[in-house]
């Protein structure tokens, strides 16, 4: 597990906000969201406070080695750089920072450096003043010295300036004004002084090409920009010729020049073929930095391909090549064997002469070479040789410079990044092989255009107050410093008495408001200038602040931050910080403040949260402004991901639980392998954990749990190993070529973090099975060079497969192929056979040589028969397949069979004699004195005489029984008289027939069987088998009614197997583990149904049912009654009491209750039904009755449910059955009616139409069924 925290950005520096511009204190201005971020050097401060010993992930006062690093810049610190260039105060210096310490194993991010770079500019760069005041102009944007242009677009020239007011813009091109109006391509953009030429209507950019300077002037002076040198891009096409081929001998050296057209800028070169395939390089053959393709020693292979060489340009995006060289080598090896190419001594196997080095490039012993100071100095040596010779690199009387210096083009450059004065000296390549060693010296002279020591920065004063200008550049020759002064040479401006010039320092003294001027210093040698721009300018100006009032500032507890007051002023204001209305001023132990007025807390606790003024003061004049700081808790992830191994497809889950300030808001995100991780369908992401499902090798990797808030986050980072399947191997070598063996190396995948314990080599030849490939062999997995044993006369090609725990690799990619030379068979092919497919034939058959075993060409077979024991001379043939029949032979008669491998280098080693048989023929004879006896009601054992041996006419195979069932002794019962057959194999004379039905008449007949199939049958045997038990009833069926009774019936037994006696059935009450006593219950043969009257309406019941004959009983069959509607399992109630509910005392009063209250129900119901059972139904009905209503003549209507009561003379009892009914009118109708209800008299209220939907009432079936007040009422 590796831990990572950081106190980021705003986070340990503090988030410092600003109120709504109208600068109210209202909640809404005090709200996070209203305010924004503008410090950025105490962001910075807090990202490089740490000791180097917290980068090493040592615990530097956080638990559990956590490392700080500075969060990203959000995008409201990016608002922030952006005023920073303007909000700086006046009378800024240098300020001291401390010692800042390095940063161990975890470089800090690259945003961090460009704050600290930025906080640096504002702590000791140019003076800013606000815009809103008089200043002259300062230069903002320009191009680049040497600008150079496409030709294709029109061309930009940038300047830009700001001043106050706002500067006009001129142009001198070639020293001479450039008068812009003049030509009509030519415009300059709207307040800017950007130049732009429009070649839309035509015209050459060549044209204006020269060197641009831009002015930019108010009425306080003119602002220069650099020199810049105009150029239009040049790609000229590269001149035809027609290239002889190249003839050189075979180890020679040879340089290909490519000369390409000269670009601006220059193109990059590279080699192809004219197929566009890029040349292979190496040691031996490679480019060179002049674009040269050098070859250390030619071989043969390399007339394989052209050799083109081709330029690409930058600006066209073009490509152009060079028509291609072909090459002829001389050798004296005129065929190219690939075999020689793995040869230890390859040269000498060709028959090229070794000889030393000798240098190709640099010609001679020694050179020099010149380099400016901060460019890349590239050495480059490039040897011819044979063998190709290695090159090393040195510096005379010191070491190469390890963290600048890298090599390159296989050692043949050393290119040494940022050059300085102390990289200048000797350095010697060395080039050798194993015939000797040859050097070459390069005197480095580093030379330097000029670089800025102390460049001028702009100079505010107060009237009558004394500062300097300086100027100060280093270079190699010494530069020369010139100074002008708004454009012009300082010695031509009109004289100033209040300025003196003393070298590279112009000195003020009792300045005035006429010294405003801008002054540009130049200073140059051979090889280069820098120009910079210095305005003096004299104000007389009170303090203020530049900084939004009432910041509000949120910091992280024990981190440091930086309170900054930007202000401005002239003559210089101090500053003087406060806290909390208190009188003392702040600097000194936890505090301290710069000389720029920024506060500095080393170590923020609770106690510093509250209110800080800063105050400003000069002579004209004070301003102030408050600054709130908030201490938060820091973000810590006290329960973090662990490292993990996982083999592939597992699922690992990596967990990340965080604690955080609550009135922040709380983000966690991951990230693998330091980059953003995105949520898949296999993953799954939570607040406090990270789940991969399904892990895949891709899954490898560091996976680092971010959990951040608007200040600070902290980092947990885990690494995932993902067992996988190892890579495949690569580069396979055939070395130490023989006869029969060659030595196959190659080089291991990885082993994706699980070991590799075995190799398997595998081979393909192109003759027999062309793609087929064979396993050859199999190694531990700690070699990686094998010797293969190899047969004569195969085309070989080798794969390498790897094994590990997980599986196996994908096979590398084939050798290249290795034939073997032939020689005669060592074996003969195996399997060899004789049988005959008809009575008078012999198949001879045996199983083919594969390609490793047939050693030569035109593999063939000698095959060779005679009759056993008869010393006849054999007879033979030879044969191209694997197959020969012999024809006209005896029946069964057996045979020496021989089978002789045979190719064009000779035959095989002599074959031994196979014994084959000739082909069969039906027995003539069936088996004699076939006796049966019954063993039991489903067996019989057989006896019978074997048959004579010449009447087999085979091979005995078996004795075999044919029976069926011929009928059986039961009257009326069909049965199947299906043949069944029984086999004995072998010479037996005995054997048992079982599984037959009992109680019935069988026949049997018995043959001989050999290989041509069954012989005559013997005579016919009946017998009959005694009576058994029979099987078990069919359909079972258990029901229950109701709670008294249980009904069951079944069917007969399939198979009777005797005469039925009758049935026995068994049952049992359970209820859960209780088991009740068994009672047994016997029954005739013809009864099939039963009836059990229950005694526990809640046990349950466990029947056995079985048929018998005189035999015995025979196999039962097992029901259960089915469980009660409202019972799916015993209470646990009951379970415990183990009694019946039916025999409580509370169950009898409820009843008892219920009972009462029906029956009062009951009489009310009777007295209101004999007061009136019919009721006029005009006066209760909105709409009047059809005339086909039948009651419609006497004005009454029956309220009866017609659509739900039960069917005309009949009613529902408590098990669903019908039962006569004496009346025809139905209480449920009322008893149970959700319309319905008694008054306080007694009568009977509601409506008179249906009184459910059929819908309720179906839904209410089953509740009335058991409900006691409905059987009552089925009983009125």
């Amino acid at each position: 597990m590796r831990r990572l925290a950081a106190r980021g950005a705003a986070g340990d520096a503090g988030e410092v906000a600003a109120p709504a511009a109208d600068g109210s204190d209202s909640a809404q201005a005090r709200s996070p969201s209203s305010w924004r971020l503008i410090d950025l050097c105490a962001i910075w401060d807090a990202g490089v406070s740490l000791s180097s010993a917290a980068w090493n992930g040592a615990s530097c006062g956080v638990e559990r080695r956590r490392l700080n690093e500075a969060k990203k810049l959000s995008s409201v610190q990016e608002v922030q750089l952006k005023q920073l260039e303007v909000t700086r105060p006046r009378g800024l210096g240098n300020r001291e920072r401390g010692q800042v310490p390095r940063m161990a194993r975890q470089p800090a991010p690259p945003w961090v450096h460009a704050a600290f770079l930025l906080c640096l500019l504002s702590l000791g760069g140019a003076i800013e003043i606000p815009m809103d005041l008089t200043q002259p102009p300062t230069i903002t944007k320009q191009s680049v010295k040497d600008h150079i242009v496409d030709p294709r677009d029109n061309i930009l020239i940038e300047c830009e300036a700001k001043g106050n007011p706002a500067p006009s813009f001129h142009w001198t091109r070639n020293s001479r004004f450039f008068n812009i109006a003049k030509d009509p391509r030519v415009s300059m953009r709207r307040r800017s002084g950007t130049l732009v030429i429009d070649f839309r209507s035509g015209g050459r950019p060549e044209e204006y090409e020269g060197e641009y300077q831009c002015f930019a002037r108010n009425k306080f002076g003119t602002a220069l920009s650099n020199r810049i040198r105009l150029q239009v891009s040049k790609s000229p096409l590269w001149p035809k010729e027609n290239l002889d081929p190249v003839v050189v001998q075979e180890g020679a050296p040879l340089t290909l020049q490519c000369n390409p057209p000269p670009g601006l800028p220059s193109p990059v070169i590279f080699w192809m073929s004219s197929s566009m395939e890029p040349i292979a390089q190496d040691k031996r053959v490679s480019q060179g930095h002049n674009g040269d393709l050098y070859f250390s020693n030619v071989m043969l292979q390399d007339m394989q391909t052209d050799y083109s060489c081709n330029a690409r340009f930058h600006f066209t995006h073009t490509i152009q090549q060079k028509n291609p060289f072909t090459l002829k080598v001389l050798t004296n090896h005129p065929y190219n064997d690939s075999s020689l190419r793995n040869h230890p001594d390859m040269y000498s196997a060709r028959g090229v002469a070794e000889r030393t080095p000798s240098f190709m490039y640099p010609q001679g012993t020694a050179s020099s070479q010149m380099v400016l100071r901060g460019m890349d100095l590239l050495l480059e040596c490039i040897a011819s040789g044979v063998p190709t010779p290695d090159i090393a690199w040195y510096k005379k009387g010191g070491d190469l410079p390890s963290d600048k210096a890298k090599f390159e083009n296989f050692n043949k450059a050393l290119r040494i990044t940022n050059v300085s004065e102390e990289d200048s000296g000797e350095y010697f390549c060395l080039a050798s092989n194993k015939m000797g060693s040859i050097r070459h010296t390069i005197s480095v002279r580093v030379k330097a255009a000029p670089y800025w020591l102390d460049e001028p920065k702009n100079l505010i004063l107060a009237p009558g107050e004394d500062g300097r200008l300086v100027c100060r550049a280093n270079g190699n020759p010494k530069p020369t410093v010139q100074w002008m002064v708004n454009g012009e040479p300082l010695q031509s401006a009109p004289p100033n008495p209040n300025r003196e010039v003393a070298g590279d320092t112009i000195i003020f003294r009792d300045t005035q408001i006429s010294s405003r001027a801008v002054y540009q210093c130049n200073t140059s040698n051979e090889h280069g200038y820098l120009l910079a721009n210095a305005f003096v300018s004299v104000l007389d100006v009170p303090p203020r602040m530049l900084s939004p009032r009432n910041q509000l500032i949120r910091v992280i507890l024990y981190n440091r931050t930086r309170l900054d007051c930007p202000f401005f002023g002239s003559p210089i204001p101090t500053l003087r910080w406060f806290k909390n209305g208190q009188g003392s001023n702040l600097d000194g132990g936890n505090y301290h403040v710069y000389e720029n007025g920024s506060l500095e807390i080393k170590m923020i606790r609770k106690e510093d949260q509250g209110i800080y003024t800063c105050v400003a003061t000069n002579i004209l004049g004070k301003a102030e402004n408050q600054v709130r700081l908030e201490v938060k808790d820091p973000t810590r992830i006290y329960r973090m991901p662990e490292d993990q191994v996982a083999k592939r497809g597992t699922t690992v889950q990596l967990e990340c639980r965080v604690k955080h300030d609550p009135s922040l808001k709380l983000t966690v995100s991951w990230l693998k392998d330091d980059e953003p991780l995105y949520i898949g369908n296999r993953m799954k992401k939570e607040d406090d954990s990270l789940t991969i499902f399904g892990v895949a090798e891709r899954d490898q990797g560091s996976y680092t749990c971010v959990a951040s808030t608007e200040l600070d986050q902290d980092l947990a980072k885990a690494y995932l190993t993902v067992l996988g399947r190892p890579d495949r191997p690569r580069d396979l070598e055939l070395t130490d070529l023989a006869e029969r063996s060659v030595r196959l190396t190659w080089i291991p995948g990885d082993d994706n973090n699980s070991p590799i314990t075995d190799y398997v080599v595998q081979f393909e030849e192109d003759q027999f099975q062309p793609g087929v490939w064979h396993d050859h062999s199999k190694y531990p997995g700690s070699v990686n060079s094998a010797v293969l044993r190899l047969s004569p006369y195969v085309n070989y090609q080798f794969r390498v497969i790897a094994i590990n725990e997980v599986g196996s690799s994908h096979p590398s990619l084939p050798s290249e192929r290795y034939r073997t030379s032939g020689a005669p068979p060592e074996s003969n092919p195996g399997d060899v056979k004789g049988e005959g497919t008809r009575k008078n034939n012999m198949e001879i058959t045996w199983t083919p040589m594969n390609a490793t075993s047939a050693f030569g060409p035109n593999l063939r077979y000698i095959v060779k028969w005679r009759r056993r024991e008869t010393r006849e001379a054999w007879n033979n043939v030879t044969v191209w397949g694997s197959r020969y029949v012999v024809g006209q032979t005896p029946v069964y008669v057996p045979y020496e069979i021989r089978v002789q491998a045979e190719n064009d280098f000779g035959k095989g080693p002599e074959p031994e004699s196979v014994i084959g048989y000739s082909g069969e023929d039906y027995p003539r004879a069936a088996p004699t004195e076939v006796k049966v006896r019954v063993m039991n009601s489903t067996a019989i054992s057989l006896q019978w005489n074997r048959v004579y041996s010449d009447t087999v006419q085979g091979q005995l195979r078996e004795y075999r029984a044919y029976y069926w069932r011929e009928s059986s002794l039961l009257k009326n019962l069909w049965v199947s008289q299906k043949r069944q057959q029984a086999s004995f194999s072998g010479d037996r004379l005995r054997g048992v027939v079982s599984r037959l039905f009992p109680y019935s008449n069988y026949k049997l007949e018995m043959v001989v069987v050999n290989g041509r199939g069954d012989g005559p049958r013997s005579e016919t045997k009946e017998f009959t088998t005694p009576e058994g038990v029979p099987s078990a009833p069919r359909r079972f069926r258990v029901r229950q009614p109701n709670l008294e009774t249980i009904n069951l019936e079944w069917d007969h037994p399939e198979h009777p197997n005797g005469i039925m006696l009758g049935y026995t059935l068994k049952y049992v009450a359970f209820n859960g583990t209780k088991v009740g006593k068994q009672i047994v219950e016997n029954f005739s043969s013809n009864q099939t149904k039963f009836t059990v009257q229950r005694t526990d309406p809640v046990s349950r019941y466990r029947f056995t049912l079985s048929a018998r004959t005189q035999v015995g009983s025979g196999e039962a069959v097992t029901e259960e009654s089915p469980a009660p509607p409202n019972e799916a399992t015993p209470t646990a109630a009951y379970t415990n009491n183990q009694a019946d509910i039916a025999t409580q005392g509370w169950f009898i009063g409820l009843m008892c209750a219920i009972a009462l209250l029906v029956l009062i129900l009951l009489i009310v119901c009777f007295i209101k039904r004999s007061r009136g059972g019919k009721y006029p139904v005009r006066e209760k009905k909105d709409v009047p009755l059809g005339p086909e209503d039948p009651k419609e003549e006497d004005g009454s209507f029956d309220y009866s449910d017609e659509d739900n009561k039960p069917l005309q003379g009949s009613q529902t009892s408590l098990d669903g059955t019908i039962k006569q009914q004496e009346s025809d009118d139905s209480l449920v109708d009322y008893g149970e009616g959700g319309e319905g209800q008694f008054n306080e008299d007694g009568s009977f209220i509601g409506q008179y139409t249906v009184k459910k939907d059929k819908d309720e009432t179906e839904g209410n079936e089953s509740s009335e069924a058991t409900s006691p007040v409905n059987a009552i009422y089925s009983l009125a």
